[in-house]
């Protein structure tokens, strides 16, 4: 089955070039907004330490730091650290930098695959993917409520199938409570590459994060009296899953102050799996308090 134009591009994304032992190149895609998406410069990070480990030690966590916005328009240089490799477990650090200077820093952690004990959380209660609207119909339907630039990246083919549980709390139309879910997949096909799943889950997690946060108070990231940006972010892989199936996505934010939001994440399947979970402290400053 060929895939559409817009996976093959974000499948490219995370194609890195090859430029030592050690070094890789990232670039980022030909429409992208004026700085690098956050999960990009993650899920990249992370191929270029994947690159460094063996396949049959899977990434099971990862912690960045995002120091600087990332220049879309500028190719990206990743260095790997090989700081240990041990019996079972193996750590990588990776930075990566552009014009001399470090935009983003990670760590990950890499295991065997283990046997252990087993328990999860339960998933929350929501309505079947099918039954919510699609991106496009849902543009369509808050055409009155969203920028116009957001509302045509709703409407462009996407590599993404993503249905929003509650519209209304997504875009701030009032105050509401600081949870949001959302159902998400791949749009096509994708490999048996276990890496390639970890690394476009690592890329998809970073989406809508700050929104949740901003929910309570009746405003959304595309609120221009706010500056809004990812300060951290932490990714744990607990089991397998496929990034093309069906995952649902359950963010709450349990605190804001001090300009600064933090937000959980937890990533369930279709069958009530928990698969992964995430943890991101985010900026969201009042512009008028900028002091840049």
């Amino acid at each position: 089955m060929a895939l559409n134009a817009s996976l093959t591009e974000l499948l490219k994304l995370l194609d890195l070039e090859t430029r030592g032992e050690n070094e890789f190149c990232g670039h980022s895609p030909p429409n992208a907004p004026r700085a690098v998406y956050g999960g990009q410069a993650v899920a990249q990070a992370l191929v270029a330490a994947q690159r460094t480990v063996p396949p049959d030690r899977p990434v099971h966590s990862l912690h960045g730091y995002f120091i600087l916005a990332g220049d879309p328009k500028t190719p990206i240089d990743y260095k790997v650290e090989r700081v240990r490799d041990g019996k079972s477990f193996t750590t990588r650090r990776c930075a990566a930098r552009q014009k001399g200077q470090t935009i983003f820093s990670l760590e990950a952690s890499f295991q065997t695959v283990e046997e252990g004990f087993d328990h999860a959380i339960e998933p929350p209660q929501v309505p079947e993917p099918e039954s919510l609207p699609t991106s496009s119909a849902l543009a369509e339907r808050l055409n009155s409520f969203l920028p116009q630039a957001v509302l045509e990246r709703l409407e462009r083919p996407s590599a993404l199938d993503m249905r929003v549980v509650d519209p209304a709390a997504a875009i701030g139309a009032k105050p509401a409570s600081a949870r949001q879910y959302f159902w998400f997949r791949i749009d096509g096909p994708l490999p048996e590459d276990d890496a390639l799943h970890r690394a476009l889950l690592a890329y998809l997690s970073d989406m809508t994060l700050l929104n949740t946060a901003l929910a309570a108070h009746g405003r959304t990231v595309f609120d221009r009296s706010l500056q809004v940006a990812s300060l951290d972010h932490a990714l744990w892989f607990h089991r397998p899953f496929r990034a093309d199936e069906w995952l649902l996505y359950a963010q709450e934010s349990p605190s804001a102050s001090g300009a600064r939001a933090l937000v959980y994440g937890h990533l369930f399947t279709r069958e009530g799996r928990l698969v992964a979970s995430v943890a991101q402290e985010g900026l969201i400053r009042r512009r008028d308090k900028a002091d840049g």
